[in-house]
């Protein structure tokens, strides 16, 4: 079957690779519908994550059952799923946890499309057929009317945007939110519509590229250009800011920007081995500044009713739609979001 793999720095190709096979009876097989190219995705292929190629791409997903093991209960072929980018059996006592980001049952950081993060191959989104293991964990139905344009997303960025947003103001009903746009492209315009969605007085969207600067704004949030990201955000202190721009400039823009006892949020770790952080304006400030890695099937099941309300629209951040023939050359498109669909489906 073809397989996209990265193959070095903005070297992106099709290759012919052996089609997956059941390994288990807890098992399926899904055949991707859609695959929206995360974030990340972007940075993998133009080098700039300097991970080693070559491996398989692509982990936002929703696609076809095609076949199911003998101990599969709950999917069937013909149904149509989101599948959760990491891996994750869903007994073991980090999952029982809902920390399906750091199952026990699996290599740590397993996950489609980014074999280098824990050295196992599963393969990836971009493919013509992709093996799930922990089918009845892993696999969850896609409702009706979600598109599957729409649904690809919630296995990674969709959901990861969510619930940087939604416990801090769960925690404060209403609170003003400022986002600090930049190489979090995507998520960081999840986020400003997901804080619109959840009640926030006043979403600020911060950001240098003009490019998201219009979506943020035909999203209803107000937008604010910066060339550079010194001093605070307009209108400081915000209860809760959230640093989406993958600099350390960024990071101490919104941290300056909290008020005092705030929250401020960080939707990755780095790129680098180590960050600048401004620790003194942490000090005085007495903020909680948190980051960590998704859980990704936990978060999934609210966000996807939230899509199905009509509460989030994740198609209103995709920039571009593009073939599974095209993905070699639209997986390096500068775009803000490309989704990939399979013209066979």
């Amino acid at each position: 079957m073809r397989a996209l793999f990265y193959a070095g720095p903005n070297q992106v190709e099709w290759r012919d690779v052996p089609a997956p096979r059941l390994q288990g009876d807890g098992e399926a097989l899904v055949r991707p519908l859609a695959v929206t190219r995360c974030d990340l995705d972007y940075s993998i292929v133009t080098g700039a994550a300097g991970w080693p190629g070559p491996f398989a791409l692509g982990h936002e997903m929703v696609g076809i059952v095609t076949a199911v093991g003998d101990g599969v209960t709950a999917f069937r072929p013909g149904d149509r799923v989101i599948v959760p980018f990491q891996i994750s059996c869903g007994s073991c006592g980090a999952c029982a946890r809902g920390l399906t980001g750091i199952c026990e049952s699996v290599p740590f950081r397993s996950s489609y499309g980014m074999a280098p993060l824990s050295g196992f191959d599963h393969g990836g989104a971009l493919s013509d057929l992709v093996r799930v293991p922990f089918a009845d964990h892993m696999l969850l139905a896609c409702p009706e009317e979600v598109s599957s344009v729409a649904g690809a997303g919630i296995a990674d960025n969709v959901a990861d945007a969510f619930r940087s947003i939604a416990p801090y103001l769960a925690q404060r009903p209403g609170a003003r939110v400022l986002i600090v746009g930049g190489l979090a492209q995507g998520i960081g315009l999840y986020i400003a519509e997901a804080a619109r969605a959840l009640g926030s007085a006043e979403v600020v969207y911060l950001d240098d590229s003009f490019a998201r600067l219009d979506i943020a704004r035909r999203m209803g949030v107000r937008v604010e250009a910066r060339a550079t990201f010194e001093g605070k955000a307009p209108d400081a202190p915000y209860p809760i800011t959230i640093d989406a721009s993958g600099r350390p400039e960024g990071l101490a823009l919104a941290i300056r920007s909290t008020e005092h006892g705030g929250v401020c949020h960080r939707t990755y770790g780095d790129l680098k081995p180590t960050t600048e952080v401004p620790l003194r304006d942490m000090y005085g400030i007495g903020l909680t500044l948190h980051l960590s890695r998704l859980h990704a099937r936990t978060e999934m099941p609210a966000v996807t009713e939230h899509v199905r309300c009509g509460h989030l629209h994740p198609e209103a951040v995709i920039t571009r739609t593009a073939a599974f023939a095209e993905a070699a050359e639209a997986m390096l498109d500068p775009t803000v979001k490309v989704v990939f669909v399979n013209e066979d489906a």
